[in-house]
């Protein structure tokens, strides 16, 4: 595919609002992937080169997580591993899924990743941060390797259902979930980008455009309260979702 300005008028301003969402609560990749996707990238490049651009941005949110001290080391670095483990399978196994498949899942798969990402309720907020003990720490690897699978694999709604496992069934605050989930998602990330660079799947230089941007919408999001960015997230995801949607119904 030859990129044209066009390419980039999509994807640079959707990277930015992707990375100021995904800082704040999660849910970028609901616009990040389909930015690509409107640009006409075949769905496993705009799946690569999203990792590429993803990662750029969560790597800067993830720092400033770790030097504030909100990331518990203890639970991460077990996690980090099963993410690892988990991502690389799912990448590997979306290569082996043809394009005309991987768009059906796409239509299943968005709409279901959206009404997590929107529906606010399944966040269960628990005054005590993250607890040390043998049951959240089964819960952070398994959630790190199931979700870290469908990362490597998709990825759109992966902050999100970090949180919501950790919050629901690990007992752990939002705040400290949110942290966790964060260097899981950028180790999940890094791994399906491995992958995916290996087989030649990147697009580079709009994949490098898309990461500045997104590193500058991490950067502001991660600076936000939850409550004053969460009035932007339901609109914009709702109509990303709609253009992403038509164009591929009417393969404009």
């Amino acid at each position: 595919m030859q990129l044209t300005p066009v390419s980039f008028l999509i994807v640079c301003p959707l990277l930015f609002l992707a990375g100021l969402i995904d800082a704040i609560g999660g849910g970028g990749g609901l616009i990040s992937l389909p930015a690509y996707l409107l640009t006409g990238l075949p769905v496993h490049q705009a799946i690569a080169t999203n990792k590429l651009s993803s990662s750029c941005g969560t790597s800067l949110s993830t720092f400033r997580f770790l030097r504030h001290g909100l990331i518990n080391l203890k639970l991460a670095v077990p996690s980090v591993v099963a993410a690892l483990a988990g991502s690389f399978l799912g990448a590997h196994l979306s290569l082996l899924i043809s394009e005309e498949i991987m768009k059906y899942v796409l239509f299943a798969v968005l709409p279901v990743a959206a009404f997590f990402v929107l529906n606010r309720h399944l966040f269960k907020d628990h005054s005590e941060g993250a607890v040390f003990n043998r049951r959240t720490l089964i819960v952070c690897i398994l959630s790190a390797f199931i979700i870290g699978a469908y990362d490597g694999f998709y990825g759109p709604g992966t902050g999100t259902f970090l949180i919501i496992a950790f919050t629901v069934f690990a007992g752990m605050s939002v705040s400290a979930s949110n942290a966790q989930a964060k260097v899981i998602n950028l180790t999940s990330n890094l791994s399906a980008l491995a992958v995916f660079l290996l087989n030649g799947q990147v697009v580079f230089l709009l994949g490098l455009a898309g990461a500045v941007c997104n590193m500058a919408g991490n950067y502001v999001g991660s600076g936000l309260a939850l409550t004053n960015g969460v009035k932007i997230v339901r609109p914009v995801i709702v109509i990303v979702l709609v253009l992403l949607f038509l164009k591929i119904l009417l393969g404009f």
